[in-house]
């Protein structure tokens, strides 16, 4: 992968990300002003009502836990709450223990938006960790930028932003979507079809996507979208069939997949005939699904449960030991519980609970992670990740088929590839 130059971190959205946050505020997908940057000149930051005086600090977790996207952000809440739990049993931050207060999402960008202003001016919280969707994070920016308040997102993303109140701890598009369409380049695929939620991260993924093609000769023989939760996929299915394509690039997230992989088989469709690679199913998601679905498919994350090191050894047997022996992990939940440990190693590094010290200190913090050593880029607030491409095997987990070599710089507005010019 090319080496990232330096850049200094962009605060304001890149237009085409605006451009998607607007759609998704006409379509309602998203409260007013979802996405769009705190005005500096309109209001100034909120004082801040953090209280460091006593034996605890308080962190917010906000994740959904009712709704469409519970399927998947369940996990997260409870990686959350083992990371704090191991945490305060170590000692704490600075010799606080850590007090969490858990907000439900509700699978809802404006609910995002309100709990994650509770969590800051009534809680009073540290920081936040959560979030899913792009809707919802786009949703709570301004928020977070208004109020100098600090919040964890633990999911890979589209790109093309980066904010002074946000920590990226999930893949930008150079860590999972440019190495997935590598890797199909690499295994043969001249065509390709997209098939996606009809919000932000899917749309601006598929642009992305389409200016890759064709640079690299590659035919986009359809690109769909479906409402987030819709469950009727008779008509896309069948285009997808129709159009003999060598691969299905996949951005649909949440209980929408279940409805898409089952209509897909239905039409003798299968990881053999025609692959999808998919960005948002992990080994959680796989049996709300169904294994007989999605056995052989590919999948494109930077964390798997089958990773081999100590660290995840350790990270799999106590979530394990928390949840059951039939719990899984996934890369979001390992990202999430990667980011509560970055915030400990930062605010130490800082001294300081504080906002403005946390981001002075921030730049080359390190954590050994279960994925591998991640490390904090300042510049950007996103970390290096190692992708990963993995196929799911028949016992619902994900090996992993091709990964770098080494961990890839993020560079989230894709300054490094010449044919991304115009996109950010």
């Amino acid at each position: 992968m090319p080496a990232i130059r330096n850049r200094r971190l962009r605060t304001l959205l890149a237009p085409s990300a605006l451009l998607a946050a607007t759609a998704l505020v006409l379509t309602g997908c998203a409260g007013a002003r979802a996405g769009e940057p705190a005005d500096p000149e309109a209001s100034t930051a909120a004082e801040s009502c953090v209280d460091t005086s006593g034996d605890t600090i308080k962190v917010g977790f906000i994740n959904s836990l009712s709704g469409t996207m519970a399927i998947s952000e369940t996990t997260v809440s409870r990686s959350l709450t083992m990371a704090a739990e191991e945490i305060n049993a170590a000692g704490g931050v600075l010799d606080k223990q850590v007090e969490f207060v858990q907000e439900d999402g509700a699978s809802d960008p404006a609910t995002f938006a309100e709990k994650a202003e509770k969590l800051i001016q009534q809680d009073c919280v540290a920081a936040v960790f959560g979030g899913w969707t792009s809707a919802s994070r786009k949703a709570m920016l301004p928020v977070f930028e208004a109020n100098n308040s600090l919040l964890f997102y633990p999911v890979q993303y589209e790109g093309l932003e980066a904010s002074e109140n946000i920590y990226y701890s999930g893949a930008t598009t150079n860590q999972q979507i440019i190495p997935a369409l590598d890797y199909l380049v690499e295994q043969g695929a001249e065509s390709l079809f997209l098939v996606g939620s009809d919000y932000v991260f899917p749309r601006t993924a598929n642009k992305i996507i389409t200016a890759y093609a064709q640079e690299h000769g590659i035919e986009i023989l359809g690109e769909e979208y479906a409402p987030l939760g819709s469950t009727d996929f008779t008509t896309i299915a069948n285009k997808v069939a129709d159009s003999d394509a060598d691969a299905v690039f996949n951005t649909l997230n949440g209980d929408s997949n279940v409805a898409f992989f089952a209509q897909y088989d239905s039409l003798g469709l299968d990881a053999e005939t025609m692959p999808v690679m998919s960005v948002s199913i992990a080994e959680e998601e796989v049996p709300g699904v169904g294994l007989q679905y999605l056995e052989g498919q590919l999948v494109a994350w930077d964390y798997y449960q089958t990773v081999e090191s100590p660290e995840n050894e350790k990270f799999v047997s106590s979530f394990k030991a928390a949840y059951g022996d039939d719990a899984v992990t996934s890369d979001p939940m390992e990202a999430a519980y990667t980011s509560l440990y970055l915030w400990k190693n930062m605010v130490e590094a800082a001294e300081s609970f504080a906002t403005d010290d946390v981001n002075d200190a921030a730049d080359g913090v390190t954590f050994d992670a279960p994925e591998g050593t991640v490390t904090v880029i300042g510049e950007n607030n996103h970390i290096t990740k190692t992708p990963r491409i993995g196929v799911i095997n028949s016992e619902g987990l994900i090996d992993t088929v091709w990964e770098t070599e080494e961990p890839v710089v993020p560079d989230p507005f894709l300054e490094t590839y010449d044919w991304a010019d115009g996109i950010a």
